[in-house]
C-alpha cells in the first residue's frame, strides 16, 4: 500500500511524460494474502505485493493502451510510449468523443485495520477450524482463506482525479466424503466478522446430509435455490445485458423492453457502488462517481448501465459510474448488484413446498441464448429432495437449462436475508436472497 498521495504523484509523473491529446493513468496498488488447504492441511500460503500502472493515450479519435509494474522513470516512459505507439496504429473510432473530466465522487469507507494486519498464523488458525471439523467426521476439507488491502488511483489529463482503498476478506471451502460433498463460503470487509468454524459446520453438515446420493428424474421442479445459485443468476443477468453496449448492439433481453414487464412483480434489482452490505466502490475504472442504477423495479425493465463511451452514443445520455477498466470490449457492467430480499426464510419456502428440489449452488454455468437469458450449468455440493415440506433425502448432482427471466417469474418467495457472494477478481460481488421458483427445469443426470 502506497497511499493517495504517492500514487497521485506516479500518476502525476505519467501525465507529465504524454504527448498524447488525451491521457489517462489507472493504478492499482495492493497486497493480497492467501492460504490454501487440502485433504485437511495447508499446502500453500502466499503473498504478492504488487503495482500495476495502465495507461489509455488518445489522438484524436485513436485510443491506446499499455500497462506494465515498474515504477521507475525509463520505465513509465517506456509505457506511456507503447499507449501512444498503439494509438497511432489504431483506426479511428467515430463514436469515441472524449475521456471523461473532473467529477466530485463521495468518499466511503471500507478499510479495515485488522483485515490489513491480519497474519498467517491467525489464517492458519482458521482453516485449523475448518479443517477439524471435517477430520473429526472422517471428512476431507479443501479451499482458501484470503485477506488483502487494495488501493486504486485514476487520474487524467483532464483534471480528473479519483483514489479509493479497500481491505477484503475472503473464506471458502468445499467439504468430501466419498460420495457427498458441502459448501460454505464468506466474504466482507472485516475479518473478524468472519467465523471460520462456522462456515466450516454449514459444510460438514452438507456433506453428511448428502451422503448417498439417490436418481431422480430430470423435469420441471419447484427448487429452492440458496443465495449462492441465486447470485450466479444474478451475475448472469448483469452479464448478458444490463450494460449499455449489449442494449444497444442489440443483443440484450434488455433491448426494446424498458419500461414492460420481464420478471414477476416481486423481483427488483440495482447496481449500487455505495451500499455497505456489498463491495464498496464510489467511483469506477475512469473515476467517474458511481450512481445508484434501477435495472429491474417490481418486475419491470427499468434501465442499463453506461460508461462514457456508451453514455456518447445516446442522445441525452451520460455515465453511471460503471467503466471496466481499458481496452475493455464488454462495455460497462454492473459490478455491484443487488436484489431485494422478500419476507420469507428458506424454513418457511421449505415447509410450504409439497414436491421440490434444494439446491444449495451451482457450477459450470454457462450461457446458452442471452436474449432469452437461458443457461446451462449443474447443481452441486449439496443436492436434495423435498417431500411435504422435509428434505428426505439427497440426490445426484443435476443439470439445468433454464431461462433466468422465466425463473424470476416463477418465483413465489424471496428471503428475508441477503448474501454476499464475491465474484471474479477486484470489487465484483453480488447481494441476493435465496429464493422458491416454481418450474425449474432439470435436462440431465449425473452418476455423483
Amino acid at each position: 500500500m502506497l497511499g493517495k498521495e504517492k500514487l497521485r504523484e506516479i500518476a502525476d509523473r505519467a501525465l507529465a511524460l504524454s504527448n498524447a491529446d488525451q491521457t489517462e493513468v489507472l493504478i492499482f496498488s495492493g497486497d493480497e494474502h492467501l492460504t490454501r488447504f487440502a485433504v485437511n492441511a495447508i499446502h500453500q500460503n502466499v503473498s504478492e505485493t504488487d503495482v500495476s500502472v495502465r495507461v489509455r493515450a488518445v489522438f484524436g479519435k485513436k485510443v491506446g493502451v499499455a500497462s506494465g509494474n515498474d515504477l521507475s522513470e525509463a520505465a513509465l516512459k517506456k509505457t506511456v510510449e507503447a499507449a501512444e505507439t498503439v494509438a497511432r496504429f489504431q483506426q479511428e473510432n467515430p463514436e469515441f468523443d472524449s475521456l471523461p473530466g473532473p467529477k466530485p465522487y463521495q468518499e466511503v469507507d471500507a478499510y479495515v485495520e485488522a483485515t490489513a494486519a491480519y497474519t498467517p498464523q491467525e489464517r492458519a488458525k482458521g482453516v485449523a477450524a475448518i479443517c477439524n471439523l471435517a477430520r473429526e467426521n472422517d471428512l476431507k476439507a479443501a479451499g482458501a482463506f484470503s485477506t488483502a488491502e487494495t488501493e486504486i488511483m485514476v487520474a487524467n489529463s483532464l483534471g480528473a482525479s479519483a483514489y479509493h482503498r479497500n481491505t477484503l476478506a475472503h473464506i471458502v471451502t468445499v467439504i468430501m466424503s466419498e460420495d457427498s460433498s458441502g459448501f460454505a463460503t464468506a466474504t466482507g470487509t472485516d475479518v473478524t466478522n468472519i467465523d471460520p468454524r462456522a462456515i466450516g459446520q454449514i459444510a460438514v453438515d452438507k456433506a453428511l446430509e448428502s451422503r448417498r446420493p439417490t436418481d431422480i428424474e430430470p423435469g420441471a421442479y419447484t427448487v429452492i435455490l440458496e443465495e449462492a445459485a441465486v447470485a450466479d443468476m444474478l451475475f448472469m443477468l448483469g452479464y448478458l445485458g444490463f450494460g449499455a453496449l449489449s442494449m444497444q448492439e442489440g443483443r440484450s433481453f434488455m433491448s426494446g423492453r424498458l419500461g414492460e414487464e420481464i420478471t414477476g412483480a416481486n423481483i427488483t434489482i440495482w447496481d449500487d457502488g455505495h451500499d455497505p452490505r456489498g463491495m464498496v466502490m464510489p467511483f469506477d475504472f475512469e473515476g467517474v462517481p458511481k450512481q445508484r442504477v434501477s435495472l429491474i423495479e417490481k418486475g419491470i425493465a427499468q434501465g442499463v448501465v453506461y460508461d462514457t463511451f456508451t453514455a456518447g452514443r445516446e442522445e441525452g445520455k451520460t455515465s453511471t459510474g460503471h467503466s471496466l477498466p481499458a481496452p475493455n470490449t464488454m462495455g460497462p457492467l454492473p459490478i455491484n448488484l443487488f436484489m431485494a430480499p422478500g419476507q420469507s426464510t428458506k424454513e418457511e419456502m421449505l415447509a410450504s413446498t409439497k414436491r421440490g428440489i434444494w439446491v444449495t449452488r451451482f457450477h459450470y454455468t454457462n450461457p446458452l441464448h442471452p436474449i432469452k437469458t437461458t443457461l446451462t450449468g449443474m447443481t452441486r455440493d449439496g443436492t436434495f429432495l423435498i417431500e411435504d415440506g422435509a428434505i428426505t433425502r439427497p440426490l445426484k448432482n443435476l443439470r439445468f437449462t433454464q431461462s433466468i427471466l422465466e425463473a424470476f417469474a416463477e418465483a413465489e418467495m424471496l428471503g428475508s436475508e441477503l448474501k454476499m457472494k464475491k465474484i471474479g477478481w477486484g470489487n465484483f460481488a453480488v447481494c441476493a436472497p435465496a429464493a422458491k421458483i416454481h418450474n425449474f427445469t432439470f435436462t440431465g443426470t449425473t452418476e455423483f
